[in-house]
């Protein structure tokens, strides 16, 4: 199971330089307005947008695909209760089942929302290495330690928890494939039985996972690593006049979205 949620691909384009802060912050603005507008013109322009900046980040449409692919059963799932539960005329009819006009342009939309929201997701991790997006987090977390916030160990939290979601999907791809191999069938049956096939599944995972945990954290004290005493770094973040830019860019976006 090959996936990019979470996984950084190494380039020299554009937006890789581009400072950490400046790129979390714009993607946090941009899937904000993303919610704030309910029309096809505006989700245009933010899809115009994502695809600008992915050909800029010269990453390969390939990891565009591993990271929705994963939540593409969401997107489905989307469609067809949107679909289905919104009201209307219905134009076609099947039984308890109708379709409408207003249905299907919502689905639509609300499926295609998803897809940009992702889309902005992705571009976030695959052009900011771990270190720099925790670096990132740390520094504008950092108005919560007046409330006594961690705010340094909580950006290493999700950062952590970023670096990991690809390698449980690999194990339990390696847990599917051996149960396979003893005769274990995780696609028939009702759903019941489905979910009893994953019982095998889900122990031994539970397992690498406290293991991989209890080795993370070895690493960690050999590192001399101490929540909550103040750490240098090698890289200092400095803002330079290409990250405002990017905010600029991200501004005329949202503007040009909400005059449409």
């Amino acid at each position: 199971m090959r996936t990019s949620i979470g996984q950084y691909y190494p380039a020299n384009s554009p937006l890789h330089r581009v400072d950490p802060r400046a790129k979390f912050v714009a993607v946090v603005v941009l899937a904000v307005a993303l919610f704030t507008r309910d029309s096809f013109a505006a989700l245009s322009i933010y899809g115009a947008a994502a695809l600008v900046a992915f050909v800029v980040s010269r990453v390969p449409p390939l990891w565009f695909w591993r990271g929705l692919k994963p939540i593409l059963w969401l997107v489905v799932l989307t469609f067809v209760a949107q679909a289905l539960l919104a009201r209307g005329e219905a134009f076609y009819s099947l039984g308890p089942i109708h379709l409408t006009k207003r249905g299907i342009e919502l689905a639509t939309y609300l499926s295609l929302r998803l897809v940009v929201l992702v889309l902005f997701g992705s571009l976030l991790t695959l052009t900011t290495s771990p270190i720099s997006l925790t670096d990132a987090l740390a520094w504008l977390g950092r108005p919560l330690r007046r409330l006594r916030v961690p705010s340094d160990e909580l950006a290493l939290m999700v950062t952590i928890a970023l670096r990991f979601i690809p390698t449980l999907l690999v194990e339990i791809e390696k847990i599917m494939r051996a149960q396979r191999a003893r005769g274990a069938e995780f696609a028939r049956g009702g759903p019941l039985r489905r979910a009893r096939a994953l019982v095998p599944v889900l122990v031994p995972l539970f397992v690498v996972s406290f293991r991989r945990a209890d080795d993370l954290a070895l690493a960690m004290e050999a590192r001399c690593y101490q929540p909550g005493i103040r750490r240098t770094r090698l890289h200092p973040l400095v803002a330079r006049p290409s990250d405002f830019v990017v905010l600029g860019a991200v501004v005329a976006t949202i503007v040009a979205a909400s005059l449409v």
